[in-house]
């Protein structure tokens, strides 16, 4: 920090006024005196009037050596870490359009033990000139250390060094470290959140699939009318029509489209977005009568599917067809295959996570596009019917390659082996290498191409059934002939056991998917909005969110309700992680509505005490000019309380 360039300062300004010997003479605190000692440096053509004036430029030439000072800097440093508060408060006359933060109008707490998502929404209303931001530890503390470090004496010179400690704290070094903590503590929490973000991510990306399927897919809609569009098992779209099932008067002929439209293309499935109008557009289709029986009807989370439909990648597949048809296909291939739909989707987007936007975007993007590209390998990739944007995730593969394969695919038909793909412009031997073992040809003529055994491992199986006396099928289909292996055998000086043992549990479920099974799940059929909400409520729920606070659910209102971290279990959890997951199936009780502010406060305790009352706009805005505090939610306290006592017996 001193050979650091910096503009012009006040001990500079100092320096050039020759004041820099008077300082050297303060700091070293003997008995002087200073009137006289300074009169020597009153100088007309130095510009220095007085006495005065010469002591202020030495204190500022002696505030910038103590601000400047390595030991005092960090001993500063680290009382900051321990001992420094964030605090905030709102701008006069921003009440009302800071709204959304009214729960840090004014607010303290432990720099360090204040939570990412916190900090994040704090910063967030300073960024938006809602909040003001202090960080800083008692002064007292700061200045008593700084006082045993640089007051030797106790005469006229030591009291000027002590103006001068008190003036690098307060002008200087406090601002300066305050920087620090800022910067520092928003690592910190860019780092959690862009972590809690992932593990999200890849819970949305890993779903279970439904599978091959035909689907009828809606996008519901009240006054512009429902969307529907039916995919067949590939996902390739058929047909679209709208329909009005919300006004009275084309309700017969909105059924008699859905029963046509399954009966034309043999439809196994129907979904339905759960935005706008998504729950009555579900109430209606299970009220038709004249469905196949067999036929599920699933709502499906239609987060990200607008930025689909605007985007380059819908507009190059369905050029010809509205936004909003768009919008219906990818509702139902995300039901058919999760993960194949949301890669078209940018990962932010998909509104997991906590901030996205207020992170470190280069850092948040490098670390989704790992995990994008970790479930895709994960789960491995069908060559013959994955898009372009699926294949780019493959290791080895990229946009271009991913490119040329669909194009070589399009022009010469389905691949017959992972040969093949050797014939794809600029497919090295390298890429091959890399992103083999992730492809998979399920038609074809060689059993281990639908599987994750890598082409180079091929002459080991078939060595494997050869001294077995058995072909390659057999030896995937029959369990016991597996038995009969003998890994060592096959032990290479390039090839070793654990290598040789995934092989063997490959051949046991070749080409499995590691996802789970899909379950069907429907909301309560009696909620349908906020307003038939009731404390004590018990009703099932999706997991849409989770966050360092707790969890958001899904219950079928077009509001997620919030599970605080205090309520997902009787016992106290420190991390929401470890009890829930994205896309996970709950049961959750109603504890608290907030009508006003679209809040709904939910709880997954198996004993839930209902002191709350649903929260009318009028009563709410009543209370909302005389309420004024920070104090936690009592439900919350009171929780977490008993949930320590618990731990600590």
């Amino acid at each position: 920090m001193p050979y650091k360039p910096k503009r012009k300062t006040r001990a500079s300004v100092a320096r050039e006024k020759g004041l820099e010997p008077l300082a050297q003479l303060l700091f070293e605190q003997t008995k002087i005196i200073i009137e006289t000692e300074a009169q020597k440096y009153v100088s007309e053509e130095k510009e220095v009037a007085t006495a005065d004036e010469a002591l202020t430029g030495a204190r500022d030439i002696i505030a910038e050596w103590i601000n400047e000072d390595v030991d005092a800097r960090e001993k500063i440093r680290q009382l900051f870490k321990v001992r420094a508060t964030i605090k905030s408060k709102v701008y006069k006359n921003k009440e009302e359009e800071g709204e959304k933060f009214k729960d840090y109008f004014d607010w303290e707490e432990p720099l360090m033990s204040c939570p990412s998502h916190r900090m994040l929404a704090i910063r967030r209303g300073e960024n938006e000139e809602i909040l003001s931001i202090t960080i800083a530890p008692p002064e007292d503390e700061a200045l008593d250390i700084l006082y045993k470090q640089f007051i030797t004496a106790n005469n006229s010179s030591s009291k000027q060094v002590q103006l001068a400690v008190e003036d690098a704290y307060n002008r200087m070094m406090q601002v300066s470290i305050e920087s620090e903590m800022r910067m520092l503590t928003k690592e910190l929490a860019d780092e959690k959140s862009i972590q809690v973000f992932a593990e999200n991510l890849r819970e949305l990306l890993l779903a279970s699939p439904l599978g091959q399927k035909a689907i009828l897919a809606i996008d519901p809609g009240f006054r512009t009318g429902c969307k529907i569009v039916a995919l067949d098992k590939q996902g390739k779209l058929l047909e679209d029509t709208v329909i009005y099932p919300h006004e009275t008067n084309k309700i017969f002929e909105s059924k008699q489209k859905i029963i046509a439209l399954c009966a034309k293309y043999n439809i196994e499935a129907i979904a339905i977005g759960n935005g706008t109008a998504g729950r009555e557009t579900e109430s209606f289709i299970r009220c038709i009568e004249g469905l196949p029986k067999d036929v599920h009807i699933i709502m499906v989370n239609e987060s990200g599917a607008s930025i689909y439909s605007a985007s380059d990648v819908a507009r190059e597949e369905f050029s010809d067809k509205d936004i909003t048809v768009r919008g219906a296909v990818s509702i139902g291939r995300r039901l058919a295959d999760p993960l194949a739909e949301l890669v078209k989707i940018d990962p932010k987007s998909i509104g997991v996570g906590q901030y996205q936007h207020d992170v470190d975007q280069y850092e948040i993007k490098k670390k989704l596009d790992e995990v994008v590209e970790s479930c895709v390998n994960r789960v491995g990739v069908e060559v013959n019917t994955a898009s372009k944007q699926l294949l780019s995730y493959v290791s080895g593969l990229g946009p271009q390659l991913a490119r040329n394969i669909v194009e070589y695919r399009n022009e010469n038909g389905p691949f017959k082996s992972r040969k093949d793909l050797m014939k794809v412009p600029r497919m090295g031997e390298k890429a091959y290498e890399q992103a083999a073992g992730f492809l998979r040809i399920l038609n074809s003529r060689n059993p281990l191409d639908k599987s994750a055994v890598h082409p180079e491992s091929y002459s080991i199986v078939e060595k494997m059934a050869v001294d077995l006396s058995c072909s390659i099928q057999q030896l995937m289909d029959e369990k016991e002939l597996r038995k009969q292996i003998i890994l060592q055998k096959y032990v290479t000086d390039k090839i070793g056991l654990p290598t040789l043992n995934d092989i063997l549990n490959e051949l046991d479920k070749p080409g499995r998917d590691p996802r789970k099974s899909f379950e069907m799940f429907a909301f309560d059929s009696s909620v349908h909005d906020i307003k038939d909400l009731r404390t004590g409520m018990r009703l099932p729920g999706i997991i849409t969110n989770v966050t360092n606070f707790g969890a958001f659910v899904d219950i079928g209102v077009h509001q997620d309700g919030l599970v605080h971290i205090s309520q997902l279990s009787n016992t106290y959890v420190d991390d929401p992680n470890k009890i829930v997951k994205v896309h996970q199936r709950v049961m959750v009780t109603v504890t608290e509505i907030d009508i006003l502010r679209k809040r709904i406060a939910l709880s997954m305790k198996d004993n839930v005490q209902n002191t709350a009352v649903v929260t009318s706009a009028k009563t709410n805005n009543n209370n909302s000019k005389n309420k004024k505090s920070n104090a936690p939610p009592v439900n919350d306290f009171v929780s977490q309380l008993a949930a320590l006592k618990e731990k600590f017996n």
